[in-house]
């Protein structure tokens, strides 16, 4: 089984990172191939940084080497649905695979996150999947992405700090971690607080072996069928479907091409 692991910002360490994260957990005879965006930000955290990610993503599901399921290595999960139109493979959000782990090991979680402003994104998202009654409370640290790197940050301190507060204040029963970034604090944090603390990298990855390995495919009958073929202009003239796909291709065929 190949899984590609896509990081839709620009910075290869923490594509590093992640794919430490998502090997630690991955079957024996699974593949994890790791891709760095070619464009967009060096970290996302706004909305403009997640809508200029997408078309990073989208390149990396549609170059030559396809692959059996994919993850979109970001809490915010930028594109997700865009992805899931382009290809029949399985595509895998972190936030949503979190999230969703969360809820079979515990009643209610507490998400701890970055920055302020990346707040509202994640309690989108809390709503869009459903999660409403099981979310406690999205919580930032104010911590940049970037400082999660950096040798001798407190970012682990101050988020060891957000997560007892989550478990004191908001009576959470789980954590759920809202950064790919942080995905390799799981461990650390699960040792010092007792509760599970989920990493959306390795949920995503996990969940993607369980739907390959049942051999389900993304439908496309609906919004998540194949783009409708139509002019696109300017910049993105070369992301017409048209382009992408050959006149007459048929969904079989297309995702034939797009799964090898």
């Amino acid at each position: 089984m190949r899984i590609k692991l896509i990081n839709p910002n620009t910075t290869a360490s923490m594509t590093e990172l992640m794919g430490e994260a998502a090997r630690a957990v991955a079957a024996p005879g699974t593949d994890i191939v790791l891709a760095t965006s070619r464009s967009g930000a060096a970290s996302i955290e706004g909305h403009y940084d997640e809508a200029l990610s997408v078309l990073g993503t989208i390149d990396e599901i549609l170059e030559g080497n396809a692959a059996d399921a994919y993850v979109i290595g970001c809490f915010g999960d930028p594109g997700l649905l865009a992805a899931r139109e382009i290809t029949g493979a399985p595509v895998i959000g972190i936030a949503e695979a979190a999230m969703h782990a969360a809820t079979f090991v515990a009643t209610s979680f507490s998400i701890v996150t970055t920055l302020e402003r990346t707040r509202v994104i994640s309690e989108q998202l809390v709503s869009n999947y459903g999660m409403q009654n099981h979310c406690r409370r999205v919580r930032a640290t104010d911590v940049p992405v970037l400082e999660l790197e950096k040798p001798g940050s407190s970012a682990r301190a101050i988020i060891l700090d957000e997560c007892e507060e989550a478990l004191r204040e908001d009576r959470a029963e789980a954590i759920v971690l809202g950064c790919a970034g942080m995905a390799d604090l799981a461990k650390y944090l699960e040792e010092r607080l007792g509760v599970p603390v989920i990493d959306g990298v390795a949920a995503a990855v996990k969940f993607a072996e369980a739907i390959v390995g049942m051999r389900l495919r993304t439908s496309k009958i609906g919004d998540l069928a194949y783009p409708l073929p139509k002019p696109y202009l300017g910049k993105l003239s070369g992301y017409a479907p048209a382009k992408l796909f050959p006149a007459g291709t048929t969904p079989q065929l297309l995702t034939e091409r797009l799964a090898g």
